[in-house]
């Protein structure tokens, strides 16, 4: 409400607002009005700009190909080009676009990490591609140094607006909880969280590191809990359709880094530096549409305020609800004294904490313990480093299906799964079910509503007991045994007779 005017009447904008709160909306509609009023088919209803658009405004993401692929379309002139700084940089030098004389728009999203994931070259290059005059936006979940370095670059005579004092949503909508354990118990902790239903719906679940991603992975495959992997080595397509999957329902959990966003404080983000086997352009807890996540679960407490508030922003987005719940250990207690400080409306006040204790009592799931322990043994250096290899490898095979194949058959899409197996342990079957002797007394009311199995699981049942015990007497040579002659010693014995 207040952007969009403001938009029409030709201002330079930078915004500061929440993560979730429509700051895509505040430039996508004043640019579609614009590309429809230039093209006269400008419509006064909402419904009818909307059903127009399909028709007639044009949109390419450079970032899904490469740059001999999307150069016929870009000759095509579309009305609006998407992309990261770097691939736009690369049409631009290749010929492929002639901003000049066409572009009257320019839009930087998610401002604050243009400079820290390694844009500040690339950005300063396009620039001088650009006219002299165009209407430009700066979108920003935060007002870094970075953002108001940016904002000297790329706007003129601009409009601040700051659409919310609140970088998260009010507490109504978002509930944060804190669970203080030792580092050793995170894994005991997050495997009865889930196989307790303690943590039902979407979740996204963030770590500190890739290793980090596939130890937790191939720890919950022990007790049959599927997840997802999602980091920046994956290819870009088999990202996109990871989310595209999690937000259709298909998968529930996935497990995420933000590497970029830890490594950006320590890092120099330059062109030259940027270029390594990581995808520079990935950021998961920024910038990517996940749709209805209930959950966000920080296996690993973020190392900044600025990634603690976005890994959170992915949940209680518009007028949803969400929770984010995160496992502290000592070491996490300057980073958590940061966030309050910076989040709290007065973080002297007792009352007004913005992360609440988790009820849970660690001495109900000691029963627990050792399955953890054991399933945790099993995931080694070793097989960190073979899953690691067999995910880039599948995923790698899984992009090039994607670009190709599939594009012209969609249906056969959905055949392709993103959370398989990684590492064939040892993997005990009776692990996926959770005996009721060891559910917490005050929990098994709410977990047999949860479960289709009325009874808890047995390893062995008389049926199968007593199949083997008749497989075993068919097999024993003493009791099978038969004296059997053949044909033709019958007919010898009959001749010596006569």
């Amino acid at each position: 409400e207040s952007a969009i005017p403001l938009a029409i009447e030709g201002k330079d904008i930078l915004a500061r607002a929440k993560t979730g709160s429509g700051k895509t909306a505040a430039y996508a509609i004043p640019i579609i009005q614009k590309i429809l009023q230039e093209k006269k088919e400008n419509q006064n209803e909402a419904s009818d700009l909307t059903s127009y658009c399909s028709r007639s405004v044009r949109v390419v993401d450079v970032a899904q190909a490469t740059l001999d692929v999307v150069r016929p379309v870009l000759l095509e002139k579309p009305d609006v080009v998407i992309g990261t700084p770097s691939r736009v940089l690369g049409h631009l030098q290749a010929k492929n676009l002639d901003l000049k004389k066409s572009l009257s728009m320019l839009v930087v999203d998610e401002a604050d990490l243009v400079f820290s994931y390694g844009y500040e070259y690339d950005l300063k290059m396009l620039l001088s591609h650009l006219p002299k005059i165009y209407q430009a936006f700066l979108m920003s979940a935060t007002l870094t140094e970075e953002v108001k370095e940016l904002k000297k670059l790329v706007l003129q005579n601009p409009v601040t607006l700051k659409l919310d004092s609140s970088e998260l949503p009010q507490e109504d909508s978002l509930k944060q909880y804190l669970i203080k354990c030792e580092a050793d118990d995170k894994f005991l902790l997050i495997y009865t969280l889930l196989k307790l239903k303690l943590v039902l719906g979407k979740t996204l679940i963030f770590v500190n590191g890739i290793d980090r991603c596939y130890r937790l992975k191939l720890f919950l495959e022990q007790f049959s809990i599927k997840s997802c992997v999602l980091n920046s080595e994956l290819p870009h397509n088999s990202r996109c359709h990871i989310v595209e999957e999690f937000n259709k329902g298909i998968y529930d959990y996935i497990i995420a880094t933000d590497e970029n966003l830890e490594t950006s404080k320590s890092s120099n983000p330059s062109h030259k530096n940027a270029s390594n086997t990581k995808d520079k352009e990935y950021g998961v807890s920024r910038g990517i549409d996940f749709q209805d996540v209930e959950n966000v679960l920080n296996f690993d407490f973020p190392k900044t305020v600025e990634s603690y508030v976005h890994r959170v922003g992915r949940t209680a987005r518009g007028y949803n609800t969400g929770n984010a719940l995160s496992l502290v250990t000592s070491s996490d207690d300057k980073t958590i004294t940061a966030v309050e400080e910076r989040l709290s409306p007065n973080p002297a006040s007792t009352d007004d904490k913005i992360f609440k204790p988790f009820k849970f009592r660690m001495e109900e799931i000691e029963g627990f313990r050792y399955r953890a322990q054991d399933a945790l043994r099993a995931v080694t250096k070793a097989s960190v480093r073979e899953a690691r290899l067999k995910e880039i490898k599948s995923e790698i095979l899984n992009s090039e299906k994607l670009k190709a194949f599939f594009e012209d058959n969609p249906r056969d899409l959905q055949l392709l799964r993103h959370d398989k197996d990684l590492h064939p342990a040892k993997i005990q079957p009776h692990l996926k079910h959770v005996p009721d002797y060891l559910v917490p007394e005050t929990l098994k009311p709410t977990l047999n509503k949860t479960q289709h199995r009325k009874r808890s699981y047995v390893p062995f049942h008389k049926h199968s007991r007593n199949n083997n015990n008749h497989k075993k007497q068919k097999l024993d040579p003493l009791r099978t045994f038969k004296a059997t002659q053949k044909p033709h010693e019958n007919k010898k014995r009959r001749k010596n007779k006569r």
